[in-house]
């Protein structure tokens, strides 16, 4: 084999490489313009500092009472 038999190899995989990588690329571009029109990367930092704050209004609901005898059952 010759070096340029070699060469016309090289030249013929980089026909095929290039093209792919390009379609790779776009995809990746087209991903990132779509997170960013639906929002994705508005806040990124409040949500998990949320977490660290206290709650000082926290709505349990009304307490449920326990009973402690099965029904149909006596002390």
């Amino acid at each position: 084999m010759s070096v340029a038999a070699s060469s016309q190899q090289q030249m013929n995989l980089i026909y095929l490489i290039l093209p792919i990588a390009l379609l790779i690329a776009a995809g990746f571009v087209f991903a990132f313009v779509w997170a960013t029109r639906q929002g994705q990367f508005d806040d990124m930092d409040t949500p998990s500092l949320r977490v660290l704050g206290e709650d000082d209004e926290i709505d349990v609901g009304p307490a449920k009472k326990v009973e402690s005898n099965p029904p149909g059952t006596t002390e």
